[in-house]
């Protein structure tokens, strides 16, 4: 069976209502935090990527015991150094950044040194931003090259609380320090540019010795030592990073509308959202409610006559980070030029996504200005592709291989889309929704 798609008609006016796959972020959370739990934690709706079943694994490799029954996984934690494991074991983050970088603060103390290995595109992505902090705790970290996976991490017994400033917006980088000071002696301050909190908000909801002071532009954050946690359950949300797809799409269709259900919306992820409605998208939440500490909702969305250029609020990046290959679709269509900075978090990805936005933008015969940080998009809104366009060689990134999809779907032409594989690094039944949706009159 080929390993790619080939995408050669527009998809029509629909008007529906889906169900998305769980939230990644908060999946490999429940699993990381259920493994450091006294006793068995069970998730519904966990979603089943292959980032998600890589943090399964790696907790199994552990000593930790994982029960799957229909739509429940029960994870029977052996308490928070509960890990056991023999002598050079490895452990293999595969395509996973959140699970390599997570991980490594929960094995800062472990008895025995742990080999970390990743895929290609992992092993090409700097893991120095975390182990230089996590080694100011007392563990010691032998890289490739000084950057790169594979890499050897020989624990500490004498685990020191540090502080720590995170500048990036990195929620890998300050979630890392936050495991690792879960462990620590003392207290470790973190102060961090803002980013996603969905591990301080688990943390909170788990009633963890760690406080959280929001100011405008950073959070201060308390950590100190946890002597247990105990086992607790979790329904997952939709995911909206992979909410947005569809967003996109139903924005760039005529005359649709859909609503996605109980969407995750935390404030820290929703920067997609308030980048769209700032190009003039028409998105409403219906049915809000707060469910362990987290904000979830419907999505609804109805594609607007025109779209809006926009020169984006930099302080929107950190929330939308992931979702910017398919906002530069959005810009694509709009009137006028759209302007991205400060972006070379991007970079940090399963691919170097800015080049490949731009370099997706370019073969649709969009005229784009990229530098290292930066994209000028200059829009059109009568744009209609009467070309083949093939995408390839990108690293296997599911965010290129998913973004070209809905490129392919509303900008017409005949798309040859490779790598179709990539796309159960986070939501395996894409394809499978999207051909429903087509088919939707």
């Amino acid at each position: 069976m080929p390993n790619s798609i080939i995408v050669n008609k527009k998809i029509k006016t629909f008007n529906k209502e889906i169900t998305v796959s769980g939230d990644k972020s908060i999946s490999i959370r429940w699993v990381l935090f259920s493994s450091l739990a006294t006793g068995i934690s069970k998730a519904q709706n966990l979603l089943m990527s292959e980032d998600v079943l890589a943090a399964i694994k790696a907790i199994k490799e552990l000593g930790i015991k994982v029960k799957f029954n229909k739509n429940e996984c029960k994870v029977y934690g052996r308490g928070i150094n509960g890990y056991q494991f023999k002598k050079n074991l490895t452990l293999n983050a595969e395509n996973s950044g959140t699970l390599g970088r997570l991980i490594l603060g929960l094995l800062i103390n472990t008895k025995y040194p742990i080999k970390l290995i990743g895929d290609k595109s992992l092993s090409k992505r700097d893991f120095k931003r975390i182990t230089d902090p996590l080694s100011n705790f007392g563990a010691t970290f032998n890289l490739k090259d000084k950057k790169n996976l594979p890499l050897i991490i020989n624990g500490s017994s004498n685990l020191k609380s540090f502080k720590y400033l995170e500048k990036r917006g990195s929620a890998q980088c300050k979630s890392a320090v936050i495991l690792g000071g879960m462990k620590s002696d003392g207290t470790t301050f973190i102060k961090a540019k803002k980013s996603r909190n969905h591990t301080e908000l688990l943390c909170k909801y788990l009633n963890l010795p760690i406080s959280v002071k929001s100011k405008k532009n950073y959070d201060l954050i308390k950590v100190n030592k946890v002597k247990k946690i105990k086992a607790f359950n979790y329904k997952i949300p939709s995911d909206i990073s992979s909410s947005a797809f569809f967003i996109v799409l139903a924005t760039l269709s005529k005359n649709s509308k859909i609503i996605i259900k109980n969407v995750n919306i935390n404030p820290s992820r929703i920067g997609i959202i308030t980048i769209l409605k700032k190009m003039g998208v028409k998105i409403i939440f219906k049915n809000k409610k707060i469910y362990k500490g987290e904000q979830n909702a419907d999505i609804e969305v109805t594609s607007p006559k025109t779209l809006k250029s926009i020169n984006c609020p930099t302080r929107l990046n950190s929330g939308a980070i992931d979702e910017f290959l398919v906002i530069f679709l959005i810009a694509a269509k709009a009137k006028g030029v759209s302007y991205f900075k400060d972006l070379a978090e991007l970079d940090q990805k399963e691919s170097p996504r800015l080049q490949w936005g731009a370099k997706i933008l370019s073969k649709m015969g969009i005229r784009v200005i990229v530098t290292t940080n930066s994209i000028k998009i200059f829009g059109n809104p009568n744009l209609n592709i009467n070309k083949k366009i093939i995408i390839k060689d990108y690293l296997k990134d599911h965010r290129v291989f998913m973004t070209s999809i809905i490129a392919g779907l509303t900008f017409g032409g005949t798309g040859e889309i490779h790598d179709k594989d990539s796309m159960r690094t986070s939501f395996p039944n894409f394809l499978s929704m999207i051909n429903e949706l087509a088919r939707c009159r």
